[in-house]
């Protein structure tokens, strides 16, 4: 699917990813009329593509406090509502929320559920419609994020909560660290066609400048070791490096993290 015509009630949107920075992806969800954006870290590629394409800023999606997530804000805000965690302090949010609350986006005909996501950082929230998720810095593909505020707990709750979602919610996370995590997902678990397939396709969009996301939730149980600590393979990776079993899930994924912020 390219980054991503979703229909949902009748309505066709479309999902556009702005690159940001480095390897950041700014989302936008637009019908041709309207449109709401994600995460925008940096202001210009929102106000670039909203002027090229005559389109109205309905609303702008916080997922969590980083710079790189907010730093649009100041030129963004004074046109519309801005939704954002209400843990966290983000100068220019409008709305603060928090599971189970629901926006509702009335000029895209689209309602949001509020889930929190605790773990990158303390307040992270995600923000969920039938086929969409948009993730922020909790889940990658084929990773997830680092562990600043939270704890490797409350990461992993926030990860399963996640891989309960329906398999065919595609996921738009925020950074294109694909092609990393998945070098890092062929030491943590060696034996994994499913993810030589995907390695196989992003290498290949990378190639081309395409983007590697959205990926789905069903793609992500195949293939990320985050969200599969007790895989055999997987198991047996951690055993050797650590030169002992790990016991349980969650002790697995806290071994996990550790082994990839230092790969």
């Amino acid at each position: 699917m390219e980054p991503g015509v979703e229909v949902s009630g009748g309505v066709m949107r479309q999902i556009v990813p702005l690159p940001a920075f480095k390897d950041n992806y700014i989302w936008l969800m637009h019908d041709g009329r309207n449109a709401l954006v994600v995460d925008p870290g940096e202001a210009a590629p929102v106000m670039d593509f909203i002027a090229q394409h005559d389109l109205t800023l309905a609303a702008v999606l916080i997922t969590h406090h980083h710079a790189d997530h907010v730093g649009g804000l100041a030129a963004l805000a004074p046109q519309c509502p801005v939704y954002g965690p209400v843990h966290e302090a983000i100068s220019g949010v409008t709305h603060t929320l928090r599971e189970p609350d629901e926006i509702s986006i009335p000029e895209l005909a689209l309602t949001l559920q509020v889930l929190d996501v605790p773990g990158h950082t303390r307040g992270h929230i995600a923000y969920y419609a039938p086929g969409v998720l948009f993730c922020g810095d909790t889940l990658f593909s084929a990773g997830c994020g680092r562990i600043f505020e939270g704890t490797p707990a409350q990461l992993f709750d926030s990860l399963n909560k996640l891989a309960a979602l329906p398999d065919d919610t595609q996921v738009f996370c925020t950074h294109e660290y694909t092609l990393a995590n998945l070098a890092f997902a062929q030491a943590a678990e060696p034996e994994n066609p499913a993810r030589d397939q995907w390695l196989a396709e992003c290498t290949d969009r990378r190639r081309s400048g395409k983007p590697t996301l959205p990926s789905s939730i069903a793609r992500e149980k195949a293939i990320n070791p985050f969200l599969r600590p007790l895989s055999e393979s997987v198991q047996s990776s951690l055993a050797s490096r650590l030169e002992q079993p790990v016991n349980n899930a969650l002790s697995a994924f806290t071994a996990l993290r550790e082994w990839k912020n230092t790969f």
